[in-house]
């Protein structure tokens, strides 16, 4: 994915994060468009993380356009904000 604007998700992450890896299999397998930020390779989004955090790192942090962010969201937190109603 390539950097976007503020009208698309924004997630923080690293390639070696399970958990990254879970939240984006979740947005792909449900057609969410999205920039991915792979913050070992970039310091600006490892310090815009940090910033959210209050000095926090915890991956994945998911930015949505209206400036919420969720911090390692279960797939059903992740689903519940996006309005995805859980398969059965």
């Amino acid at each position: 994915m390539t950097r976007g604007g503020m009208d698309r998700i924004t997630v923080y992450g690293a390639l070696w994060c399970p958990d990254c890896r879970r939240s984006k299999r979740f947005l792909d397998r449900h057609a969410v468009d999205y920039t991915w930020v792979d913050t070992d390779a970039d310091p600006e989004g490892a310090a815009t993380i940090e910033r959210l955090q209050d000095g926090g790192r915890s991956i994945p942090t998911i930015v949505f356009p209206d400036g919420s962010f969720l911090v390692e969201p279960s797939d059903a937190a992740l689903g519940e904000k996006l309005g995805i109603v859980p398969e059965a």
